[in-house]
């Protein structure tokens, strides 16, 4: 076969593994026809190379137990199609060998099924080899001894055989595999040794299966083996195969078999007396239910074999645990009197102590602690490693009396310490027995022992957090808040530290955080509420667990809020908003690690939306509560935002999320137009832009919903606060804004109204945006089927004051062509719809006898005409009013004029007294030297005054006269 040739040369790994795949795989079409142009000898060559090569580069080329074996599977394949009639006795003797090694490989693979079939193969050539055999020998000496070589091979196949079969589990092959091979031990002696072995393995394996009665076979066969050839195995090896036969039957938990155990202990001991062999037979005996009797006479034997007192302990409990006191504590003090003169004693008396105190006879405990006192005071004292054992003793016993709230017994056990601990200066934590000591003492209201214990504690171990723990309840106790808060600082200081392996928190299974959490429950049933807020801060700042932060969270807010709630304004209510507002900021982190933990516990993660949901309406109610602070309300309710985005986006939510948002929103504006620098009003109004862009979103969601909005006004506050910041910040995208907001189809008259306030609003000044609005605002008003006639008289007045400038007018920058149609709109507006005000009437006729005195000046009469008869006009709608404005001759004069000849306008001096605009038109210009200015006072009146010699070009400086 070529691929043989190429595997055995190459040496490149990974092609090996798949050649060797590739070569498994075509074992079934290795036949003899298919290699018929090769000789017998060839085949069995490339075998023999293909076995040697995969037996000695099995490491080199990082070969598996399996890959091994299907080398070896093929080259015994090989070698067999060779013909057997015509094979020599060295070339049977090599498949022979090669089907026991392929069959092992395969076991050790494990794969038992196809072992088989190679030892079955082994077996057939066997037979044919002895038949050689006998054929070739040539005396019945010489046949002896190769009868010999080959029942060896047929015993180690049959061993063989054996193994795989128990590996199936096929116990009745294994079984007449080895009692053919056990008949084969007279003529082998020397395979005895192998054979009590593999049957001890046997029996080991399957009592490992919980496969008894197998076991007890295997385990059986192997003592009888092992007693064939008692020079070669030893005592020892019989009676550990006793044991474990013996242990066996234990494990049955049958009568009969607790028997045949006892039998076969026995039967060990006598063997080789081993602490095992008597420690299986009292647990037999026990489990047996002996009678104390024959257990009496066990713990003798014991003793009379001179075990060890380790040993004697065990079995001593041993009795204890199995419910036998009555022998165990009888068998105590025969330990104690067997070892009186060893230096080991203590540890027996330790142990009785341990065993009295643990079956709750306190005074027998009592008795044997006195002794061990006045061994002391005898100069019999404990070992050091004994001594601690007592302590641990007696602080199990005291323990557990604390945990049933027998304080006064638990104190007895902490003071028996402390004495031992005078006798005898060791490593023992005397600051710990202190603190015991001085809960004990708390518990019984003696809080003046109580506190001299901490004391010493604190002496010895002062930065100790128990120490501190203790401390603190102390202060609490005596109404210390100052040395209670400095205790809690202490305390919290711990938190602060990554690694605590030194200290007793770990040894206790105490975390720092739940003693923090149990002086802040302290501090709370005792009245110490400030205290008690102090701890759940540190608690909430610190906690590793983000359940118990949220917890006392909640706590802190159950206290302050009350409190807060009934504080008048002050500094101190400011400080106490910032610390609130540090709250909200520990419980979103925490509940953002929550919900990295949580993402796939369904109901952890509702817990988490409730837990966020609760300081997300409690953020809410404190921003109504802070408007008086408006920077700390906008803390309040971004809070209040940056909750809710852990909560599921519903209808509800989105609102909630706006509406913070919107407010905030609203505060920067306002906090902008108070900042003194322009780098801070930047801040602020950028900060408005990314404000309103979530805003934005949040809104376009909410449209999602379905939800019919059409009448919300949020739409239009989002446009007048981006419009307010981009034109305030002069921003590059305003013109662009522009446009698409004058597209916007939900402009309504108010909205337009307010742009062109906010376009007008100083530092700002965009009379175009303004007057822009207006025009749209005025258009919307007219077109409306209920009209608002003082709305539209505000809209007209705005407009008009901006076209119309408080100082001077000029020619060049007053469009007057366009302030004429305004005036006509208007006087066609007043003239077509009642309800007009009339201060508003009367401000459109001063406007417009202002400029007509203003073309005056200019000496164009023309166009006074034309300005002063639209006052005119204005006066002529007046209603209340107008008898007040109105010239007593009006009517009468203007009939007798010739407007042509018109050349000045004056006020009448009469109408300065009686209050009406006198309107003379007369060709002497003696009498009408000065123009006269019209201005309206807070009450609505005209107000008259006359230009000074030396001002005439600056009509805004007028002294009035009234």
């Amino acid at each position: 076969m070529k691929i043989v040739e190429n595997i055995v040369l190459c040496t490149d790994v990974p092609r090996i593994h798949e050649a060797i795949e590739r070569m498994f795989m075509d074992v079934p079409n290795i036949n003899r026809a298919s290699m018929a142009d090769l000789q017998d000898f060839q085949i069995e060559g490339m075998a023999v190379n293909l076995w040697n090569w995969a037996v000695t580069n099995k490491v080199q080329l990082y070969m598996n137990d399996e890959q091994t074996a299907k080398l070896c599977h093929i080259a015994c394949k090989l070698i067999c199609m060779c013909d057997t009639s015509l094979a020599s006795e060295t070339t049977v003797q090599r498949q022979i060998l090669m089907n026991i090694k392929a069959g092992k490989g395969w076991m050790d693979a494990g794969n038992a099924l196809i072992a088989d079939g190679f030892f079955y193969s082994a077996m057939s050539r066997l037979e044919q080899f002895y038949a050689i055999l006998v054929d070739q020998c040539c005396t019945e000496t010489h046949l002896l001894i190769q009868k010999v070589v080959v029942e060896k091979e047929v015993f180690k196949v049959l061993t063989y055989q054996a193994e795989s079969a128990v590996i199936q589990g096929n116990f009745q092959k294994a079984s007449g595999c080895i009692m053919r091979c056990k008949d084969m031990l007279m003529r082998l002696p020397k395979m005895i040794g192998y054979l009590h072995v593999l049957c001890y393995k046997f029996g080991v394996q399957t009592h490992k299966q919980n496969k008894y009665n197998e076991s007890t076979f295997w385990l059986s066969q192997s003592y009888d083996i092992g007693k064939m050839d008692k020079s070669s195995i030893g005592p020892d090896m019989l009676a550990k195969v006793l044991r474990s036969l013996a242990t066996v039957y234990f494990d049955c938990h049958t009568g009969e078999c607790y028997t045949k155990g006892i039998i076969a202990i026995n039967l060990a001991n006598k063997e080789f007396l081993h602490p095992d062999g008597l420690f299986l037979k009292m647990k037999i005996l026990l489990k047996a239910e002996a009678a104390n009797v024959d257990i009496l006479e066990a713990v003798r034997e014991v003793l009379r074999c001179e075990m060890s007192i380790d040993f004697c302990l065990s079995i001593a409990k041993l009795l204890m645990d199995c419910g036998r006191e009555s022998v165990g504590f009888v068998f105590l003090k025969k330990i104690c009197d067997h070892f009186k003169s060893s230096e080991h004693v203590g540890k027996a008396k330790l142990f009785h102590i341990d065993m009295l105190l643990q079956r709750k006879e306190d005074l027998l405990a009592r008795e044997k602690i006195e002794e061990i006192i006045q061994g002391y005071q005898m100069g019999r004292p404990l070992k050091t490693e004994l001594l601690g054992w007592l302590h641990n003793i007696l602080w199990r016993k005291a323990a557990r009396s604390f945990e049933v709230k027998v304080f006064a017994d638990a104190l007895n056990w902490y003071c028996y310490s402390l004495k031992f601990y005078g006798f005898q200066k060791t490593d023992l934590d005397v600051a710990k027995l202190q603190r015991n000591v001085a809960s004990c003492y708390l518990n019984l209201r003696d809080f003046h022992k109580a506190k001299l214990a901490v004391l010493e504690a604190e002496r010895l171990d002062p930065t100790n957090i128990f120490t501190q723990f203790y401390v603190f309840k102390i202060a609490i106790l005596e109404n210390n808040s100052d040395k209670a808060l400095q205790a809690i600082a202490a305390l919290a200081s711990v938190l602060k530290q990554e690694e605590l392996r030194n200290n007793d928190l770990i040894l206790s299974g105490i975390s720092p955080t739940s003693l923090i959490n149990l002086a802040a429950q302290f501090a709370l049933a005792n009245g110490q509420r400030v205290v008690a807020g102090k701890a759940l801060e540190y608690l909430a700042q610190h906690s590793e667990d983000p359940k118990q932060a949220l917890s006392s969270l909640k706590c802190l807010f159950r206290l302050v809020l009350p409190k807060f709630s009934q504080m008048p304004e002050s500094e101190n209510k400011k400080n106490e908003m910032n610390r609130l507002i540090t709250y909200f900021n520990t419980a979103l982190l925490k509940l953002t690690q929550l919900c990295d933990e949580q993402q796939n516990n369904r109901i952890n993660e509702d817990n988490r939306i409730n837990e966020a949901h609760w300081f997300r309406k409690i953020a809410w109610n404190l921003a109504a509560q802070s408007q008086k602070e408006p920077m700390i309300m906008r803390e309040f309710l971004m809070a209040s935002y940056n909750l809710s985005l852990l909560c599921p986006s519903d209808k509800v939510i989105l609102i909630a999320k706006s509406t913070c948002l919107l407010l905030a929103t609203s505060i920067d504006l306002a906090q902008g137009r108070k900042a003194v620098t322009t780098i801070e009003e930047n801040v602020l109004l950028n900060r408005v832009l990314d404000q309103i862009q979530k805003c934005k979103v949040i809104w376009n969601h909410l449209k999602q919903t379905g939800t019919n909005f059409s009448h919300h006004s949020f739409e239009a506050l989002l446009l007048l606060y981006e419009f307010e910041a981009k034109i305030k910040m002069n921003d590059p995208s305003l013109d662009s804004f522009l446009e698409t907001m004058w597209e916007l189809p939900h402009l309504d008259s108010t909205i337009l109204e307010a742009i062109a306030t906010l376009a007008m609003e100083s530092p700002v000044h965009y009379p175009s945006i303004a007057l822009k609005a207006l025009k749209k605002a005025l258009q919307i008003h007219k077109t409306k089927e209920s009209l608002n006639v003082l709305k539209y008289s505000k809209c007209m007045h705005s407009l008009i004051f901006i076209l119309l400038p408080t100082r001077p007018l000029t020619a060049e920058f007053c469009p007057l062509k366009e302030i004429w149609s305004h005036f006509q709109d208007a006087l066609s507006f007043i003239s077509h719809n009642d309800g007009y005000p009339e201060t508003e009437i009367v401000w459109l006729m001063t406007k417009s006898w202002n400029i007509g005195i203003f073309m005056y000046t200019k000496n164009k009469l023309i166009s006074v005409e034309k300005w002063c008869g639209l006052a005119l006009c204005f006066l002529n709608q007046l209603r209340l009013l107008k008898t007040r404005y109105e010239i007593r001759y009006y009517n009468s004069a203007l009939r007798n004029v010739d407007f042509i000849k018109l050349k000045y306008l004056v006020i009448c001096p009469y109408a300065q007294f009686h209050g009406h605009v006198a309107c003379l038109l007369s060709p002497s210009p003696a009498i009408l030297t000065k123009p006269l200015w019209l201005s309206l006072s807070d009450t609505g009146r005209v107000i008259y005054g006359t230009l000074s010699p030396s001002s005439e070009s600056k009509p805004d400086e007028i002294t009035p006269q009234y």
